[in-house]
Order: structure tokens, then sequence, then C-alpha cells
């Protein structure tokens, strides 16, 4: 018997071990910037540039609508799973593989997902938002956890110690744990917190209040564009246009010591925001471009403005930046190349004959790629970012208006989704 309780407790003991051996405290899912196109910038910093480098000419492999609109650029996963968010009725969030197109998911959300861009993880866990929830899915669309907030997540990113940060175009700043979606610290009121004392009559918004004006950064949409983070010093930009104000504002926030804190405020943003802010290489300069059709240049450290530039045209979207070179998105505009010269913006080169229709993406090896509008259609356009030269040019069948972003896979891939909702998929030639 005495033997037989040994074996047992033994035993036991082994249960006890091989148990407490399942779990774990370390999180080794990677985050952030690499292969694939994990933010809708592709990185924190919105630099719109990949360390993928690209091929100098592509063939278009696959297309298909995804039967709705398509607000956000499309994200993919390190093994080239794309999703991609919009409103069907039936589906708000899509997944696709991408060799074929073939579909791998499809989920029903908030009828504002659209506005909501993803975000993905290095196991093609997403991250996204729609109306008053921030939700996350495995990469077979599983469902994860969805966690409430106020309004619907327009910017959503890492922060350097791989937490999930959001912000709802209301203003409300949340810090979510990846794993569980629990709050990781206090949620933070950009606009300040509501007086139910001095208002007791006063009503939540919908969830999607002021969205139609986040698209052109106007005045109603509190916060318009993805956030840029520095994970180095754990501060993230992020535009915002409080109610009453002149103009939109830059602001400095600092996610540390288990809270969120603003470190300084820039009323700068002349008729609103127009792209994202888009941090340097260095982490010292903010770029930015506001309604009045000004490129802005912004010291990181205290929120002085480096420069101003006139791009005689409003950008949109976002600014990539890669080897010192500016390429600013914007509809209105064309594809322009500056350089940061310390005390102005130098224009390097740039094509009148290739008016924009999307946000630019550059790569390693001085290859990037826009969409243009050729004639009555749009055009993949391949350019050499040295020079602006074009290097293949490929036609999006039966494309009309604009596009939503541009995007790059791991394999040199390049991923292109109109506003009207149909994905263009371009390979690499050899």
């Amino acid at each position: 018997m005495r033997t037989r309780t040994r074996v047992v407790a033994s035993l036991a003991a082994a249960g006890v071990v091989a148990l407490a051996g399942c779990g774990t405290d370390v999180d080794d899912i990677t985050v952030g910037a690499g292969k694939g196109w994990p933010a809708v910038h592709h990185d924190g910093a919105n630099a719109g540039a990949s360390p993928v480098e690209g091929a100098k000419a592509v063939a278009l492999r696959w297309s298909r609508p995804v039967g709705g609109p398509i607000a956000q650029p499309l994200t993919i996963g390190p093994e080239g799973q794309m999703f991609v968010t919009t409103s069907t009725g039936n589906c708000a969030i899509f997944s696709f593989q991408m060799p074929t197109g073939r579909k791998r998911f499809c989920n029903q959300l908030g009828p504002s997902t659209i506005a909501a861009p993803t975000v993905v993880d290095g196991i093609s866990n997403v991250y996204v938002g729609d109306d008053g929830a921030v939700n996350s899915f495995n990469y077979l669309g599983q469902p994860r956890w969805r966690t409430p907030v106020a309004g619907v997540p327009v910017a959503i990113q890492f922060t350097g110690d791989g937490k999930v940060l959001t912000v709802t175009q209301s203003g409300q700043v949340d810090v979510l744990s990846r794993q569980t979606g629990g709050r990781e610290v206090p949620t933070l009121q950009l606009l300040g917190e509501p007086d139910f004392l001095k208002f007791p009559g006063l009503t939540r918004p919908a969830s999607g209040d002021g969205l139609d004006d986040c698209e052109t950064g106007g005045p109603r949409c509190a916060v318009a564009n993805t956030t840029a983070v520095d994970p180095a010093t754990g501060r993230f930009y992020v535009t915002v246009w409080e109610p009453g104000k002149p103009a939109a504002a830059l602001r400095a926030l600092r996610y540390a010591d288990g809270k969120v804190t603003q470190d300084w405020s820039a009323e700068m943003l002349t008729g609103g925001s127009a792209t994202s802010p888009t941090l340097s290489a260095d982490g010292a300069t903010v770029y930015v471009g506001d309604n009045s059709g000004r490129l802005i240049a912004v010291n990181a450290e205290d929120g002085s403005t480096r420069w101003t530039h006139d791009l005689g045209w409003t950008p949109g979207g976002g600014i990539a930046l890669a080897d010192g070179l500016l390429v600013p998105a914007g509809d209105d505009g064309h594809l322009t190349a500056l350089r940061d010269t310390g005390d102005g913006a130098e224009l390097v080169w740039e094509r009148a004959d290739l008016p924009l229709r999307g946000t630019p993406a550059l790569t390693a090896g001085g290859v990037g790629y826009t969409v243009a509008a050729i004639g009555a259609g749009l055009n993949l356009i391949t350019f050499d970012t040295a020079t602006g030269t074009t290097l293949d040019s490929d036609h999006l069948p039966d494309a009309t208006g604009t596009t939503a972003g541009t995007s790059i896979g791991p394999e040199g891939e390049v991923v292109v989704a109109s506003r009207l909702g149909e994905i263009f998929t371009f390979m690499p030639e050899a």
C-alpha cells in the first residue's frame, strides 16, 4: 500500500508539473513591422514601406469583388493571408488566400466596420473594430475576444510591448491585451470626460456618429487617421479636432508606467488633418498633411514646427517614407518625391503625368508602386524611387474611380483594393 501510495503521489506530482508546463507568462507571438503588410501603412511609423525587395515588373494574377465598397487598405499576414473590411450586409471582414484569392472566412460585424482598419500579428490573428467594440479573430475567423469601446476604432496599432492600441473617431484611447482583450491601462478620452452632473440629460452618441467626416478629416470626426507609434519611447501621435476649435491638432501621447498621458499638443492642421502622421526612421520628426495643401514636419520632442511645404494640392491617406524620400498620397495630386533638408522640403522629382488614385507603397531595392489614372482607367505603376521613372505599367481591368491603398505581400506581391470593392493581386515576374 505504501508503494502504491508513493506511485500515485508521484503521478499526481508529475501531472501538476505537466499542467504547469502548459502555461506560460511569455508572449512569443511577434507583432509589428516585417514581411507582409501587418497594418494599413505597413508599420507603427505609418511609413508605407516594406523590407521586401520589390520586383521591377509584375503581372496580374487574379482579381475578385468582395460584394461591397472598401475604404481601408488590405493588411497581409506573414504567410500571405489577406484581411479587408467592407459593408455587404452579411459580411464585414473578409480574409483571402494570396495564391488564388480563395476566401478563407467572412464574419458579420457592425455596419461601421468598413471605416475600421485591421492589424495582424505574427500568426495571422487579426484585430479590428466595429460599432462600439474591438474584436480579435484567429486565422480561421474564429472569435478570440470582443471588448466594448465608445465609437468606432479608426486607428489600431501595436505598442512597443505588443499590446493593441486603439483610438475611436470620438477620441477614446485604449491599450488592450492581445490575448484577452482586457484593458491594460485606464481608458483616456481625448475630448475629456463627459460631465453628467452638469448635463444630467447627456446621452451617449451613436457609435458611428461623425464617421462621414473622417474620410476628409472634417470637424465632426475628432480622430480621423491612423496613429503613428514610436516603440522606443512609448510615444504615439494622433490627430485630434476638438469641437469649436478653428483647426485640428497633432498630439503626442505616451503609453508608459501603466497609463496614457499627453506630452504635447500643437494646433496646426488648417481645415483638419488630411493624412495619418508618419514618423521618421530616427523618431525625431513627425510628418503630417492638412487640408490647406501643406506637408508639415514637426519636432517629435516638443511639437514645434520644423518646416511647412505647400504641395499645391491636398494630400490624403498616408505619406510613404523610405531612404529619406517622402512620397505623399492624395487623389488631388500626382506622384511626387520630396526630401527633408532639415529646414525645408526639397523636390527630388515629380510626375505630373501620373495623377494619383491611391496610396503609394515603397519597397527595398528602390522600387515603389502606386495606382494612377491612365486615360479612362486605372493602372498600377511600378516606379524607380530614385528618379520617378516608370519601370512597369499594368492595367486594372474594368477598374474606375480610385483605390483604398496599395499593400505589399511577403514575397513581393502587390495588392490593390478599389473603393468600389474589388481586389487586384499582382505577382512578381521572373
